[in-house]
């Protein structure tokens, strides 16, 4: 099965989030960060079976917004 995962760096850390099944990690570095999201998505799959998991997104769009405070 295929997932869709994002990393984003918060301080020191690289956190490691599942799209579809909401699924949060973290690391040290982007390597550890990827690893430990793999290990955390295959012991969710485990724990909760994978036959109601939902699919990997098609499409993912990420972008920056800018908005104006205080306006």
């Amino acid at each position: 099965m295929k997932y869709t995962g994002i990393i984003t760096r918060e301080g020191k850390w690289y956190v490691a989030h599942c799209l579809e099944l909401g699924v949060v990690t973290q690391g040290k570095t982007l390597e550890e960060a990827q690893v430990n999201l793999r290990e955390a998505v295959d012991l969710f799959l485990e724990s909760f079976g994978s036959d109601d998991a939902p699919d990997a997104t098609t499409e993912v769009l990420l972008y920056q917004i800018e908005v104006s405070i205080g306006a």
